[in-house]
């Protein structure tokens, strides 16, 4: 009687791979139709988006400007708040379609302000920016810091979300 000899491991050899049970390409014409829309959906909401983020440049660096501002030392408060009325000029001037602002003061600067927020601003809020550009430095210097700083969130967010027609 003869032992049976027992296979190696090293003559196992491995399975071939077959095809899979299905294919990866769609099976109807639809489902290919739903791929290229998809992806024309996508491709067109990022082109939105891309020129979206690039006409919104100017809003990205008003509220940099902005938070620089604010986060000026007391000795350059006085700088600051004459430079917030320039800053929501420049940002009013730089809005696409260039609306004519540059001669707007007073009660039609607030207008102007107003009509492009989409929430109330306060009822002074372009006499308190005329009072922040022209009024003597003493009297700047006499603000409280309430004043200062509903001046700076009020701009801050005219910035952030005033309307621009396109």
């Amino acid at each position: 009687m003869t032992t049976p000899v027992q296979p190696a491991i090293d003559q196992l050899q491995e399975l071939a791979s077959g095809a899979p049970p299905f294919s990866y390409w769609p099976q109807t014409w639809a489902w290919g139709a739903v791929l290229v829309v998809l992806v024309l959906s996508l491709g067109a909401w990022g082109a939105w988006r891309w020129r979206q983020w690039r006409r919104d440049r100017y809003r990205r660096q008003a509220l940099l400007r902005l938070d620089q501002l604010r986060a000026m030392p007391a000795e350059k408060r006085l700088a600051a708040l004459r430079e917030l009325p320039e800053l929501l000029k420049r940002v009013a001037l730089s809005m696409p379609g260039a609306p004519p602002v540059a001669s707007l003061g007073g009660a039609s600067w607030q207008t102007f302000l107003a009509a492009h927020a989409p929430h109330p601003l306060p009822a002074g809020f372009a006499f308190d920016l005329q009072q922040v550009a022209y009024a003597p430095d003493a009297q700047l210097q006499a603000l409280d810091e309430a004043a200062v700083a509903a001046l700076f969130t009020t701009s801050r967010r005219w910035i952030e979300t005033h309307h621009v027609a396109v």
